[in-house]
C-alpha cells in the first residue's frame, strides 16, 4: 500500500450490516473504517468532525435517509470545512429496488449506487473508485 488509507464511514441503521462491512473493509491493507453512524442525522453529525474520504450509506435510515444525506453532504458548509475541497465521496446502497434510486441518487451526488448485499469485491471497487475521484478532483 502507498499513501494513507481510504478513510470510510460507514452510516445503516443495522449494526449487523455495518459490522459485516466493517469486517470485509479493515481486511483490506488500504481501507479504513473510522466512523459508524445508525441514522442520517448522526452520519452528518460525523461528517462534520471526522475527516472521511468515503462514506459507504444506506438509502433507508432512520431520521434522514441516505439520499438526503448524500445531498447534504456537498451543501453543508461546517462538512466542507472539515473535509475541505473536494468533500466526501459517497456510495449509496439499497436492500430492495436498485431502479427506483440509483437515478435519485446519482443526482444527489452518489458515486456508486448497489445493493447492501452485492459481492464484497463490488463493494470495494466501488469505495475505491470513489476516493480515486475525490483524489484527483482540484481542491
Amino acid at each position: 500500500m502507498t499513501g494513507a488509507p481510504i478513510r470510510v464511514l460507514l452510516a445503516d441503521a443495522d449494526p449487523l450490516q455495518r459490522e459485516g462491512w466493517r469486517l470485509v473493509l479493515d481486511a483490506q491493507p488500504d481501507l479504513e473504517v473510522v466512523a459508524e453512524a445508525s441514522d442520517g442525522v448522526q452520519a452528518l453529525a460525523v461528517l462534520r468532525r471526522v475527516a472521511v474520504d468515503v462514506a459507504v450509506v444506506d438509502v433507508r435510515m432512520p431520521r434522514l435517509g441516505g439520499l438526503q444525506v448524500t445531498a447534504s453532504i456537498a451543501d453543508d458548509a461546517r462538512i466542507r470545512l472539515m473535509q475541505r475541497p473536494p468533500v466526501t465521496r459517497v456510495v449509496l446502497v439499497t436492500a430492495t429496488d436498485l431502479d427506483r434510486y440509483a437515478g435519485p441518487g446519482r443526482e444527489a451526488g452518489a458515486d456508486a449506487v448497489l445493493y447492501k448485499d452485492a459481492d464484497p469485491i463490488r463493494l470495494i471497487a466501488a469505495i475505491r473508485d470513489a476516493a480515486a475521484f475525490r483524489r484527483i478532483l482540484p481542491s
